[in-house]
């Protein structure tokens, strides 16, 4: 069975996240499944490098599929798209990929941006799109603080009580946050890179850092949060919406023409 690469983008808002759900609930994974089922009669079932949570948005989320026919890329593309409308999911790019390929196990990092919008004024275009506070923010002491997360770690103070990953310690390769002009505000992204990253790790790393962004913790205090190796010394855990998928990396791209 021919095995193929989709590179993915979607708005979280209208779904319960991409796992498939209980009958009833909207996922994107159900979306793509029953999209397919309508090229290819019967079940279909689709693996993705990250499971994104509910209200999480992506911009290069990578699964794969198997079909029963070898189809024409540019034809399997534009028949999905048409069967996705008018759901806010788009295959942006679809390769014809080995067999040994897996969206998951093959991947060698995730990156995720956050956005987070400072200003008075409620956000219009960008509403379910990114997180808003209306207090300043100084963007230095972030970074201040999210240099003491950088490198490998326990996170079991950023992780959720409900993750199922084996162990807490993970490699944190990289965080960087552009400070931004934003009509009326400031924009604040975060991008973080990872091999994997544990449930709701990044969601607490940003709401951290926001406090410290504030002025109610300090820098320091992130080094110690991490360091009590504590669920209750996390920082609030912010808002799904202003998170993003938007990349995963391989050994060799496979829609790299």
């Amino acid at each position: 069975m021919p095995r193929f690469a989709l590179k993915i983008e979607y708005d979280g808002g209208p779904f319960a996240g991409w796992q498939r759900q209980a009958q009833g609930q909207k996922s994107v994974q159900g979306a793509i499944e029953t999209a397919l089922s309508r090229l290819e009669p019967g079940p279909h079932t689709i693996a993705a490098a990250g499971r994104t949570d509910a209200g999480v948005h992506a911009t290069g989320q990578v699964a794969h599929c198997d079909l029963t026919r070898e189809w024409d890329i540019f034809r399997l593309s534009e028949a999905l798209n048409h069967h996705l409308k008018p759901q806010p999911v788009a295959v942006v790019q679809i390769a014809r990929v080995p067999d040994e390929f897996h969206a998951r196990f093959s991947a060698l990092e995730r990156r995720y941006t956050f956005r987070l919008v400072q200003r008075r004024a409620p956000v219009t275009h960008d509403a379910g799109l990114v997180w808003q506070v209306q207090h300043a923010l100084d963007a230095e002491a972030m970074r201040q603080g999210a240099a003491h997360l950088v490198g490998h770690h326990d996170f079991t103070t950023f992780r959720s009580s409900i993750c199922q990953a084996k162990s807490p310690v993970k490699t944190l390769d990289e965080i960087t946050l552009e400070d931004l002009p934003y009509p009326g505000g400031r924009e604040y992204r975060f991008h973080l890179r990872a091999r994997s990253f544990l449930h709701n790790q990044v969601r607490s790393i940003v709401g951290t850092l926001e406090r410290v962004g504030a002025g109610g913790w300090q820098p320091e205090d992130v080094r110690s949060a991490l360091e009590a190796r504590a669920r209750a010394a996390c920082g609030p855990v912010c808002p799904p919406q202003g998170l993003y998928l938007t990349g995963v990396g391989y050994p060799h791209d496979p829609f790299k023409n």
